[in-house]
């Protein structure tokens, strides 16, 4: 991960899991020099917030301007709010936007021409799309720079994402793609540590054994790969003997047409994010 920059004031209005974990990177980054404001509706939620270093927490259960007034002072706004609150939060917060602060979505399926039906075609916009593993600084995000976006602005939130892992700039017709590759990709690596974990138990581990010996190799091999930089197929065929075990169940892998099915499967992925942009 590069050398953190100092970024400008920033705010992120709806500190949800997402805009938690992306927080989160930034008070660790150290990166933040000029303050973050959350804003979340409970005070319950605010006041876990409330004691991270140079973050302001807001309740807009107290504070009904809280949105109004940390957009205004903000030179980037996070939008972390539900999909379907989206356009109700643009138009509030419309009015106090300065014109070049950045606008930066983590609604999924809210298109950019969205944003700017309510902002205006002026004011710079991008679209972003992280994974939940932002939480341990290992996030892959995507973004999409609107029409208004600048070079230096696209600059300014790549820094800000790259605290909590790497950044892949796409064009906003690749955001849903990608968001079934790296966004929804955590829940396949989950379900395929589940499935090896049932298959350990099947051999007669106990339950605890079984995770620890799935898991484990999981982290052990993904560890491996990023140590190494070797490419994956380079890694398997190294741990794939001639004639050995590891070979012959290889081939049983093969045989079920796993790259059918992931590709079935990130294809079912993109039809219900099209689905979820038409509104459906």
């Amino acid at each position: 991960m590069p050398d953190a920059v100092a970024l400008p004031p920033i705010a992120i209005l709806g500190a949800g899991s997402m805009g938690g974990a992306i927080l989160s990177g930034l008070v660790a980054s150290g990166a933040a020099a000029g303050g973050v404001t959350v804003t979340n509706r409970s005070v319950a939620k605010a006041a876990e917030l409330a004691d991270l270093a140079g973050v302001r927490s807001i309740a807009l259960a107290d504070s009904p301007s809280g949105n109004t007034d940390a957009a205004a002072a903000a030179d980037i706004v996070l939008i972390g709010v539900k999909p379907a609150m989206v356009p109700d939060l643009l138009r509030e917060i419309a009015p106090v936007l300065r014109p070049r602060t950045v606008v930066v979505s983590l609604a999924a399926g809210v298109t950019i021409d969205t944003f700017a039906g309510i902002l205006g075609a002026q004011q710079p916009v991008i679209r972003s799309m992280p994974n939940t593993p932002a939480v341990v600084g290992k996030a892959v995000t995507g973004l999409a720079a609107g029409p208004a976006a600048s070079a230096d602005d696209m600059a300014l939130v790549r820094a800000l994402f790259e605290t909590c892992g790497v950044v892949v700039e796409v064009p906003e017709e690749q955001i849903d793609a990608l968001s079934t590759i790296s966004g929804s990709g955590p829940a396949y690596v989950f379900l395929l540590i589940e499935q090896l974990t049932r298959a350990a138990v099947g051999h007669g581990f106990g339950e605890t054994e079984a995770r620890l010996m799935a898991e484990q190799t999981f982290i052990g091999a993904a560890a491996l790969l990023d140590a190494t930089g070797e490419d994956p197929a380079e890694l398997r065929r190294r741990v794939t003997s001639p004639k050995g075990t590891t070979e012959r169940a290889i081939a049983v892998l093969q045989d079920a047409h796993l790259d059918e099915v992931f590709s079935r499967a990130t294809d079912a992925a993109l039809a219900r994010a099209r689905e979820l942009a038409a509104g459906s």
